[in-house]
């Protein structure tokens, strides 16, 4: 499959500096920052600063280094934010969305991580 990316996504201009973002972590291939618009009381994006649109796309052409920096990142922002469920935080819950279906809104793969309250369930059905 082909991946088309968008260098003008948000995620991309503030990997540029060109928008300001609340940086918790940055490490060599990632970038953690607190969402603008947060759905809980810690809610942390965590972006590769590689050009990936999906998960999927990151785990198939992300090299060795991106891929371990990216998870060893995301253990460092739940521990930075005390969501560690295995040392006594009360945990967390990290979403990806991908596509339309997974209806992804910026093109540039993001995990949240969410923390700080109960989220609720997996999945709200109508």
């Amino acid at each position: 499959m082909a991946y088309v990316y968008d260098t003008t996504n948000i995620f991309a201009r503030i990997l540029r500096g060109e928008i300001p973002n609340r940086t918790v972590l940055e490490t060599e291939h990632t970038l953690a920052f607190r969402d603008i618009a947060p759905k809980a009381p810690d809610h942390v994006l965590v972006i590769p600063k590689g050009a990936y649109v999906t998960y999927d796309h990151f785990c198939a052409e992300a090299s060795e280094a991106e891929i371990v920096d990216f998870t060893r990142a995301v253990a460092a922002v739940v521990k930075l934010i005390g969501a560690e469920a295995h040392s006594g935080g009360k945990g967390f819950r990290a979403i990806t969305n991908a596509g339309e279906n997974g209806v992804q809104e910026v093109p540039h793969f993001h995990l949240h991580i969410l923390a700080g309250r109960c989220i609720g369930p997996m999945i709200c059905t109508d």
